[in-house]
């Protein structure tokens, strides 16, 4: 996993920016009810998202947690005051506070099943009878666009996905959150170009093969025989599910 203390600085730019915060905060607002009142975003980052989420609800109080501290220092010039230093695991809040919890891009991020379900449950407990969870899921399949890198990259030994929807939708429901909604947006600035994959691929992203091994190394050279090296392909299409708790 990234060190994401030494990535906050330099983490936005590197992943979409402005034009991707701006994708992911439309679909999530667009899953989040007009009268919330009080929102969680869990591993909020740099706030680059939750601090959309924000301005397009002045009514709406918005807390972000983050696990890091660079992320969440980054995250607190956005929204001064609003961001706690949490794990998402064990969320300092008590049971049934806010009317809206968040969760972009954290739960693929997770090697264990059982964090998995630890943060789904956080996230349960802390949202009120009638609240909605909403989450990215598939993240990884997103990125699987069909493209010349994808056949190169195909053989890779893979990691079984941690926030499969299957997945996230049956540890939802063991703590009473039943599926309202999902929606999809597209990753602005995320197409990946060969040069970029092999370089990712180097520093042990996408695959269980570490930085160094032979075959990593294998993988990299296909890479960069392939064409147009700096043109980036496709870009990735995201999915967001929604959970409303029952009560």
């Amino acid at each position: 996993m990234l060190d994401y203390d030494k990535e906050a600085d330099a983490y936005d730019a590197t992943r979409g920016g402005e034009p991707r915060a701006a994708a992911a905060a439309e679909a999530v607002l667009g899953l989040i009810p007009a009268d919330t009142r009080r929102l969680l975003d869990v591993a909020c980052g740099t706030g680059i998202v939750t601090r959309r989420l924000a301005a397009a609800r002045p009514g709406t109080r918005v807390t972000g947690a983050d696990l890091t501290y660079g992320m969440a220092r980054t995250a607190a010039v956005r929204l001064p005051g609003a961001v706690v230093l949490a794990d998402s695991r064990a969320l300092p809040f008590p049971d049934s506070v806010f009317d809206a919890v968040t969760s972009v891009w954290l739960l693929h991020l997770l090697d264990r099943p059982e964090d998995v379900r630890a943060v789904v449950a956080e996230c349960a407990r802390v949202l009120r009878p009638g609240g909605v969870y909403v989450t990215t899921v598939d993240k990884a399949a997103a990125h699987d666009v069909g493209s010349d890198i994808d056949a190169v990259l195909a053989p890779r030994p893979r990691r079984p996905a941690p926030d499969a929807a299957p997945l996230v939708e049956s540890y939802a429901a063991a703590h009473l959150l039943h599926p309202t909604g999902r929606a999809r947006f597209t990753g602005r600035g995320q197409g990946r170009s060969p040069r970029r994959t092999a370089a990712d691929l180097r520093r042990g992203w996408f695959t269980r093969l570490p930085p160094g091994d032979p075959l990593t190394e294998r993988f990299a050279e296909r890479l960069e025989q392939l064409p147009d090296q700096e043109l980036p392909r496709p870009e990735p299409v995201f999915s967001v599910r929604a959970f409303r708790k029952a009560g």
